[in-house]
């Protein structure tokens, strides 16, 4: 979704940008429906990135912040890559326990375990579940499971995922988002259609949703899963939330009216060419346009972070 990538620069979000934006969340964030104290998917506030335990010290200073500040439901997200040995991943879970964290999201894909050897993943889960005990989410479930059924160890290609499995078995069980680096990397497994397919459709809905919203390292307001799409900055939440001038934003005015005005809105204004190959979801169609104009210009405020749209394709370049 994001474009994540160890061909970005290190750009670590500074302890006192943090602070700025984690005061500006504090007193709107939604706890658990269960409690302060427990987590959930959709509630509360969770560290991620990248991966937040590439700098443990930074992450522990931000859930001793948000400790502070009162801020329910907090939990960490990790593809599990760090959990090489078991007293080494229960005294850095331990420690985020003490300074305040309430639970921990293990991330379990066929796209990790490209990278990461499954036992790491299940150290994470069995330590994570010692020390967090029902505060401990495995995310999908799906993937966990059939690793284990597949008697997984060590990595895995993605491809000889594919071939060990049902190639369609991911679209049918699992939430996969066709958005960011996926509609290109994965097209493959999706039909395709033309541009006037999704004509008429607008992102209304995702760029004014008040739920499970994102801000990352360079303080980028981004609604839902939206990515490379900044609707401000959010240390200053409270301006962004009195209402973003579409007269200023083109782009977010296209795409909160309609997306054909954003696709002849890239044609006209920047030359952009339809892909002879269509598009596999209104967010391929969307993320597309907007790289071609980011490619041409950086005028838009709203198309950022721009290293974003560096790291689309899965070479890492335009």
């Amino acid at each position: 979704m994001y474009a994540c990538s160890p061909r970005w620069t290190g750009d670590w979000i500074s302890e006192d940008n943090l602070r700025k934006v984690l005061i500006q969340l504090s007193d709107r964030i939604l706890p658990s429906p269960f409690g302060a104290d427990r987590i959930g998917v959709n509630y509360g506030l969770h560290f991620t990135g990248g991966e937040p335990f590439l700098s443990f010290d930074l992450l522990e200073k931000v859930v001793r912040i948000a400790h502070d500040l009162q801020i329910p439901s907090t939990f960490v997200e990790t593809n599990g890559f760090w959990c090489v040995e078991d007293d080494a991943t229960r005294e850095k879970l331990t420690r985020l326990k003490r300074a305040g964290l309430h639970g921990m999201l293990v991330s379990v894909n066929p796209f990790i375990l490209e990278q990461v050897p499954f036992e790491r993943t299940e150290r994470a889960i069995r330590t994570g579940r010692e020390i967090f005990h029902g505060n401990l989410m495995t995310y999908q479930e799906f993937f966990h499971s059939q690793f284990e059924r597949l008697g997984v160890t060590g990595t895995l290609s993605f491809e000889e995922y594919m071939r060990r499995t049902r190639a369609h078995s991911m679209l049918e069980n699992v939430e996969l988002l066709p958005m960011g680096r996926a509609a290109y990397a994965l097209s493959h497994l999706y039909p395709k259609y033309p541009a006037q397919r999704f004509f008429g459709e607008s992102c209304r809905e995702e760029l004014t949703r008040g739920w499970h919203i994102h801000v990352d390292n360079y303080c980028n307001y981004m609604t839902g899963y939206c990515g490379g799409i900044s609707l401000g900055d959010a240390r200053d939440i409270a301006s962004i939330c009195q209402g973003v001038d579409l007269n200023e934003h083109p782009i977010l005015n296209a795409l909160a009216t309609d997306l054909k005005r954003l696709f002849e809105f890239g044609v006209e204004a920047f030359n952009y060419k339809q892909r002879r190959e269509g598009y596999i979801s209104k967010c391929h169609l969307c993320v597309d346009v907007r790289r071609h104009v980011a490619q041409e210009t950086d005028e838009f405020q709203e198309l950022r972070p721009r290293e974003f749209y560096h790291h689309l394709e899965p070479s890492g370049t335009l």
